[in-house]
């Protein structure tokens, strides 16, 4: 679905920046200006330091002098408010309105822009009329006042949830889980590695490797950390040995 992010008298150059950015991040791309305060502003260098790689998004930025000319081509309007109005259209927030749209089956063919008004104003009451939903992010009601491009931010990824979100693919590899017979020979080592050091009494073992049996089965030990417990055991076996040799040393067998 044709998507514009537009800003209305922006007058921070940063935050132009930062919503390119978070725009990016979201995979949009088209953004107009109505009326900001620096007409250069797609070329400040605070606009291109908070943009943070973004650069690509202000090159193809618009500025236009009214909001007419940034709603061309538009069907859908989305206003951004932090308190409902009185009057005008219902205020709902992102999710549940953008729930709605697809419930409605939007078209390819349809353009939904959403529109931000200044940091210090946010939008006049007729910019907010012309619109169809006035979209309210459920913040806290002491302190909802979110900065621009973080509001930007926001709304732009529950966009991009409705429409399809991005797949996370996982950094590292699936582990491979032990397998019984890797999962008994490692208990098996670790018995004679607690009898060793002597924590587990082979005439009274109770039931403690049953108990161990269950744990590691919770657990669902993986390949990789059966041959770090061997390890374990190895080093209880090799630290008992030498414990023992120690022993004889300083006190050696009567004859």
């Amino acid at each position: 679905m044709h998507t514009r992010f537009i800003l209305i008298n922006t007058s921070h150059a940063g935050n132009v920046g930062a919503a390119a950015r978070a725009m990016k991040t979201m995979g949009f791309e088209e953004l107009v200006l109505v009326a900001p305060r620096w007409a250069n502003v797609l070329n400040r260098e605070e606009t291109i330091q908070r943009a943070s790689g973004a650069l690509d998004v202000l090159k193809n930025a618009r500025i236009v002098a009214t909001l007419d000319e940034a709603l061309e081509g538009i069907t859908h309007l989305c206003a951004t408010a932090m308190t409902p109005r009185d009057f005008g259209p219902p205020t709902l927030t992102p999710r549940a309105h953008f729930d709605a749209l697809m419930q409605h089956g939007v078209t390819a063919q349809q353009g939904i822009a959403f529109l931000f008004g200044s940091e210090r104003f946010g939008m006049s009451n007729d910019d907010v009329y012309r619109c169809h939903v006035a979209l309210c992010i459920p913040s806290n009601p002491n302190f909802g006042s979110l900065n621009l491009a973080a509001a930007l931010q926001v709304i732009a990824y529950e966009w991009r949830v409705a429409l399809g979100a991005y797949a996370v693919h996982p950094a590292t590899e699936t582990p491979v889980l032990a397998d019984a017979s890797q999962l008994a020979g490692m208990l098996a080592h670790w018995e004679r590695a607690l009898v060793a050091i002597g924590f587990l009494d082979p005439q009274a073992p109770k039931k403690l490797m049953p108990r161990l049996n269950q744990l590691f089965n919770r657990a669902g030990v993986t390949q990789e950390e059966i041959h770090i417990l061997r390890g374990i055991a190895k080093t209880m076996d090799h630290t008992a040995a030498a414990q023992q040799a120690l022993q004889e040393t300083v006190s050696p067998p009567k004859s």
